[in-house]
């Protein structure tokens, strides 16, 4: 029996955002066809390729090629990951045969097969069925740590709340998409933007399982800038937490004058100790360049959203024929 949705058959697309993903996609090909071949609605896939420099792009088209349910976009450059979900979910949000759309890696850490798991939660009534990782495997404990903590330090920092341990692997409903379409900011931090939207959301717990071919671009310069721009885009609390280190340093240095102020009108004048004066120094001048990056980093993202550019351009794409069966 074929869900609906109102008169028509349930329309469920795959996104999947590629950078060179060569040798993994044809096993996360034979997976989704898999999965789509257990589902009782219409299912399609939308590969997303950010300027990949293998064969990723050719892999697509063949796929294409191959089976009508399967398109591409592939951008001019590689724009980074949360612009290519961007391009995928605008893509998906301007489409009329679309109910909803789920969101996943090409590494098949997030397993295709949890799928049905995330469609069954969609037809309970949620916009939005997140997966949370239960456990991560196959990956180090001082990556696991580090994520554990910037999941949490998000969820001290941020005024909106941003669940623990959950990437983007997860399903949103078409008012989820039509949502997301207007948010337009250039610093995206898309597990902040999902929650940011709400709606009726729940979860489904995975173990994450290792990454099944290639090597991740994910190091550890490219997670700290991720944690920052995660951190910045949805909290000012570094803000003002430099407005009260400066105020609280501004009193302790006003008390530290008058105290040596009081000793010269008392005692009379003594040589000031070299040690004690470099320390001064050396911790106002400190928190000064602390406070100001925490201001820079803030005045940077402002500039950069007053350009306007456009969040990415689109190179190519699969051609679309009406006449294949399922397109």
């Amino acid at each position: 029996m074929t869900t609906t949705i109102g008169s028509a058959p349930a329309a469920l697309w795959v996104l999947v955002p590629v950078y060179d993903e060569c040798e993994v996609l044809p096993e996360l090909q034979r997976r989704l066809a898999d999965v789509f071949a257990r589902l009782d609605c219409a299912a399609r896939i939308l590969y997303v390729d950010d300027g990949s420099r293998d064969g990723s792009w050719a892999q697509v088209c063949a796929f294409s090629a191959a089976d009508a349910r399967v398109h591409g976009i592939r951008l001019s450059r590689n724009f980074g990951k949360e612009i290519a979900l961007t391009a995928g979910l605008d893509a998906l949000a301007a489409r009329a045969d679309l109910d909803a759309c789920v969101v996943i890696d090409a590494d098949l850490q997030d397993p295709p097969e949890l799928i049905p798991d995330l469609v069954a939660r969609w037809r309970a009534g949620y916009d939005m069925v997140y997966a949370t990782r239960r456990r991560r495997l196959g990956e180090s404990g001082a990556k696991r740590l580090t994520a554990a903590l910037f999941y949490r330090l998000m969820d001290a920092l941020s005024a909106t709340r941003i669940p623990r341990d959950t990437g983007d692997f997860r399903l949103l409903s078409a008012r989820m998409l039509r949502a997301l379409a207007g948010l337009r900011e250039r610093q995206r931090f898309m597990k902040g933007l999902f929650a940011w939207v709400g709606y009726p959301q729940t979860q489904v717990l995975y173990d994450r399982a290792p990454r099944a071919a290639g090597r991740s671009k994910w190091n550890y310069g490219r997670l700290w800038r991720f944690a920052v721009e995660g951190i910045t885009s949805f909290s000012t609390v570094p803000l003002r937490l430099a407005t009260w280190i400066g105020m609280l340093t501004s009193v302790l240095a006003f008390g530290y004058g008058a105290w040596i102020v009081l000793k010269v009108l008392v005692w009379g004048i003594r040589v000031p100790g070299y040690a004690s004066l470099m320390v001064a120094i050396l911790v106002l001048g400190g928190l000064q360049l602390l406070a100001l990056g925490i201001i820079g980093e803030y005045v940077g993202r402002t500039y950069l959203e007053a350009k306007q550019r456009p969040l990415y351009l689109v190179q190519d794409s699969t051609p679309s024929r009406a006449g294949r069966a399922g397109a």
